[in-house]
């Protein structure tokens, strides 16, 4: 890579929760990988990025499938002009820029094939065996995984496709970062700077309905009430839907119509609940999850 590899800042993000800590590690340019697991859509991966981008480190974004191997990660020869020709992988280009490298999704590797990151995740060289090269990594450099796991699989089958990892491999992460949602005020911080940038200033108490909504079914699914969740990346989905359609209604039904019929319409009339403006008819309700009512607003809503 020639080009800067230091991500934008994102006038959308908000630093809630450990995003101190991976900034503070980050910023020390010291070797301390990290391992962050928490529920889809609450903002891992993008805080990693943003915290680079506001200490001016450069970060290799790795996203993982069962596919990946050691070609993928530490590089291989390539067809060139009828001459192979050896290019080295992201992995290595991390260590040789001192960069953030970042393991996207690792849950999703084929264990076996990521081997090849066990002498890479104690902080020494790697001898690149295809060329005879050792490469030594330069100050800086260090590993951030993300997962929705924490490498033992996922038992409920929310998160099919992950693996059980290595334990030595997961051993060789010194911390691991345990990241829940925002809570509502940071959250509404965050469809607040939505809504601007989509120059929305008449929104009302959208933002403030949406929030308390999805607080609700969080404690319901922490519970056990409900196998859904309302993420924090839908929240943003239904504000980019508002911009589109100036429905609220539509705007919901539409980002939570992958759910099977009853949770989506039980979803829809507990938010009918919270906002007198979005109105239910008979035939769209339901009480198919009765633990969810709005008497749960008040609860203990402790930020995470």
């Amino acid at each position: 890579f020639s080009e800067n590899l230091v991500p934008e800042k994102d006038p959308l993000y908000v630093a809630f929760g450990n995003s101190k800590t991976i900034r503070d590690v980050i910023k020390s340019q010291m070797f301390y990988p990290i391992y962050i697991t928490g529920l889809s859509g609450n903002g891992k991966t993008f805080g990693v990025e943003q915290e680079c981008a506001n200490t001016k480190r450069e970060v290799i974004r790795v996203n993982f499938t069962v596919e990946t191997d050691e070609d993928d990660l530490i590089g291989g020869f390539r067809l060139v002009d009828g001459e192979t020709k050896f290019f080295k992988g992201p992995v290595i280009k991390a260590m040789e820029r001192g960069a953030v490298l970042l393991l996207d999704e690792i849950d999703l590797a084929n264990p076996a094939k990521v081997m090849c990151l066990q002498s890479i995740l104690e902080g020494g060289g790697y001898f690149v065996k295809k060329t005879g090269e050792y490469v030594k990594p330069k100050k800086g450099f260090t590993v951030i995984s993300t997962a929705n796991t924490k490498g033992k699989g996922s038992d409920d089958g929310r998160f099919i496709g992950t693996n059980v990892m290595n334990e030595a491999f997961l051993e060789r992460f010194p911390i691991t970062i345990e990241q829940m949602y925002p809570s509502m005020s940071v959250e509404r911080k965050i469809l607040d700077k939505v809504f601007a940038s989509l120059d929305i200033t008449e929104y009302g108490d959208f933002a403030e309905k949406l929030v308390t909504w999805a607080d609700i079914i969080r404690k319901t699914f922490y519970e056990g009430g409900i196998d859904e969740i309302i993420a924090t990346r839908r929240l943003v989905h239904i504000v980019n839907a508002y911009a589109i359609f100036s429905d609220r209604k539509k705007a919901i039904e539409m980002c939570i119509a992958r759910f099977d019929d009853d949770t989506k319409t039980s979803f829809l009339d507990l938010y009918s609940k919270c906002d007198s403006e979005v109105v239910v008819t008979d035939e769209e309700s339901t009480e198919t999850v009765e633990e969810i009512s709005v008497e749960e607003t008040n609860v203990d809503r402790t930020p995470f």
